[in-house]
């Protein structure tokens, strides 16, 4: 019986890394990210990957769903922040319907995630709920 080896690289273009400063620049560079012509129409999620000096390794979508809701998958966002050895995370995700409240589900989700991210020595440095004109950080309301 053979079994097959894996194999983990690594590999980035980025010659400068930007810097995550505050929850304005993080939506802002998050928002340059986001397709204007579905940010309205269906919700994604995407992981904003640091690290440790809080620079950007990357963007990661992690799913796109519909018009109220999008799975996320905690095993596949961890497994990409450590291929990329990222020592920070930013969550983000949009509302199509233009409200940037954070549901029950987001809440929910943020820790389940925040608890993970403790076991494996990476941050959960903010949660971002976005829209076209605005958004809400879970960071600057003192929710993680």
């Amino acid at each position: 019986m053979e079994i097959a080896e894996v194999q983990v690289s690594y590999n980035t273009t980025n010659k400068e890394h930007l810097k995550i400063k505050d929850s304005n620049s993080t939506y802002e560079l998050l928002l340059s990210c986001w397709n204007k012509n579905t940010i309205e129409l269906q919700e994604e999620f995407k992981v904003l990957l640091l690290n440790r000096n809080n620079q950007v390794l990357g963007i990661y979508s992690l799913s796109k769903g519909g018009v109220s809701g999008t799975i996320v998958d905690s095993k596949l966002l961890f497994s990409v922040a450590l291929k990329a050895s990222a020592s920070g995370i930013i969550l983000s995700h949009n509302h199509p319907s233009g409200n940037t409240n954070p549901s029950e589900a987001d809440k929910t989700i943020t820790n389940r995630i925040k608890q993970a991210s403790k076991l494996l020595d990476i941050q959960l440095l903010d949660h971002l709920v976005i829209t076209k004109d605005s958004y809400y950080s879970f960071a600057d309301n003192f929710e993680i």
